[in-house]
């Protein structure tokens, strides 16, 4: 082997050769391993031992989008010497390239054809990576399911092995509360936790940042905060989409400009968040000059607007990337390898796009699932090597559920522990009894036909004409039903700190901030490995309160 695997991947490469080649019980083998422990080194490992065993003769990877396509090249190439080829429906005969091939998982349902030929030729290991991608019921999963029904061993990769919708997926089972059942002998499993505590995975501090607003509708006030629904006055609750529009969290995603509307607001909510980010990550920079920052925008329009903030703020220009400007990919490559500090992003830097020197991540996305909160914190853990002592942090919305996702990453709680709803999933056909599924229109078993629900509507305050709920105007008049309100921004703060599954009062965390460069320069010189490792995996923001427990002893 020409590489040095660490600990973990060693005993990974090891399980998944004995489930798959001495023991044969499944060829089926997955590695759930927190993102940036090193999950692509250890499958092109594991790729060649079964090459040199002849097991297999070709591998087939699919990977979530073209830049992680590129680096699973660059890496099994390293790893290997052998090339491997990026394909897409447009190279026609795969087969006849006689090459290993990776493939996005959105190419599958095009490359069908070509991918079994490649199976049913070859003795074939396909790696999934990002397994959560493979509902079966979505284009994807039906397509990776034909595709490599004929593959010698399938090898499953994940860094977050949850889905959020309780979608059935290909090739492993979810249990009910959406995690992945699979046989304890064929899995190999490394926590977050697990990685921090290893040094393979840089420690990461969630800090909540407040908003409270208060909301002018036409002389009514009405204030917002994260941890405070609205309060509407009794003759605005019958107002349609009131309530909705005034949702904490689509506050804090709403742009706010100056009275030209032109100029983004330098006091408004998301510049209190880049102002504090922007700090944290010229600390950072003294210790890791290349250190970057990674914005995460719900939308196009928000993107552009953090640029421009960031711009005013810092007077350097990140970058932006997003799916509709040419070649997005080249500028995460080109982000990648500069030092430059702040990088913009609608839903291209997530899953597997492997930047080293992120260290702070402003979460303020578009989608709410915990699933995307762990993809994304996982951009931010990945150490630079043994003498990486930095930490990783995110600076979030204070409002319920990041930080209850956040809580659940510090504290590695157990699927297990996770506890499903109680929504039905299926509906009972009165004619036969049968279990259908929800959304079938009719039984699959006796044909009856399921009642549809009846449309709702929302009367117009104009002028009263019924329309439907998703309408933005009076079909008969042209009224607008989107409220306006002008929203002022009465006080932004950090609210604590949430770090190794220690909930931390901002008060602690400040005065920890204030002893840690004293400490930290204190244990550096005095050259004791011991506390050197304490530090790397106890952060800074925990520091204030181990001080008062040792003072009060």
């Amino acid at each position: 082997m020409k590489i040095k695997l660490r600990n973990w991947q060693r005993e990974a490469h090891n399980k998944a050769i004995d489930w798959l080649v001495a023991r044969g019980e499944d060829r089926h083998f997955l590695i759930n391993a927190a993102p940036g422990a090193g999950k692509t080194l250890a499958s092109c490992a594991i790729a060649e031992t079964l090459m040199q065993m002849g097991e297999i003769e070709r591998v087939i990877v699919i990977a979530p989008r073209s830049e992680v396509v590129n680096q699973w090249a660059d890496d099994f190439r390293f790893v290997t010497g052998r090339h491997m080829a990026k394909v897409t429906a447009a190279d026609g005969d795969i087969e006849g390239l006689s090459v290993d091939v990776c493939a996005t998982w959105a190419a599958i349902q095009d490359l069908l054809p070509e991918l079994q030929a490649v199976c049913r030729a070859n003795k074939t290991l396909v790696i999934c990576d990002e397994h959560h991608h493979a509902a079966v019921e979505a284009a994807w999963g039906r397509g990776a399911d034909g595709a490599f029904a004929d593959g010698r061993y399938v090898l499953v990769l994940t860094g977050t092995p949850i889905r959020s919708d309780g979608a059935e997926s290909v090739w492993l089972a979810y249990d009910d509360a959406g995690a992945i059942d699979h046989p304890e002998d064929g899995t190999y499993t490394l926590t977050y936790g697990e990685a921090v505590d290893l040094g393979y995975c840089r420690p990461v501090t969630f800090h909540r940042h407040e908003g409270k607003f208060t909301v002018d509708l036409d002389g009514q006030e009405v204030k917002v905060s994260g941890h405070e629904k609205a309060e509407l006055p009794p003759e605005l609750k019958r107002v349609h989409g009131l309530q909705k529009a005034l949702d904490f969290y689509r506050l804090a995603k709403t742009p706010q400009y100056e009275k030209d509307q032109v100029t983004p607001l330098q006091d408004g909510y998301q510049a209190t968040m880049i102002d504090w980010g922007s700090n944290k990550l010229s600390e950072l920079r003294h210790r890791m000059p290349e250190a970057g920052g990674l914005i995460i925008a719900p939308n196009i329009q928000m993107a552009e607007y953090m640029v421009e903030l960031l711009e005013r703020i810092e007077g350097e220009r990140p970058i932006l990337v997003h799916s509709q400007m040419p070649n997005p990919n080249a500028k995460i490559r080109a982000f990648r390898n500069t030092d430059k500090r702040w990088l913009v992003s609608v839903a291209m830097v997530s899953e597997g796009v492997d930047i080293k020197r992120l260290r702070v991540l402003l979460y303020l996305p578009n989608a709410l699932t915990e699933l995307a909160f762990r993809q994304a914190v996982g951009r931010v853990v990945r150490t630079m090597g043994i003498d990486d002592d930095t930490r990783a942090y995110v600076v979030m919305p204070s409002f319920q559920l990041f930080e209850d996702f956040a809580r659940r990453v510090e504290e590695e709680m157990s699927p297990a522990a996770r506890k499903g709803g109680d929504t039905p999933k299926h509906k009972v056909c009165k004619e036969c009894g049968h279990e259908c599924e929800l959304g079938a229109a009719a039984c699959p078993v006796c044909g009856h036909e399921f009642p549809k629900a009846p449309e709702r509507l929302k009367p117009c305050g104009d002028c009263g004409a019924l329309n439907p709920m998703a309408a933005k105007n009076c079909h008969a008049c042209g009224s607008s039903f989107e409220q306006a309100f002008n929203l002022t921004l009465d006080e932004a703060l950090r609210t604590g700190a949430i770090v190794r599954g220690i909930d931390i009062e901002e008060e602690e965390v400040q005065s920890a901030e204030e002893i840690a460069p004293v400490v930290r320069g204190r244990i550096l010189r005095s050259g004791d490995q011991r506390l050197v490792k304490i530090i790397q995996t106890l952060p800074d923001e925990s520091w204030a309160r181990l001080r008062t427990i040792l003072e009060a002893n």
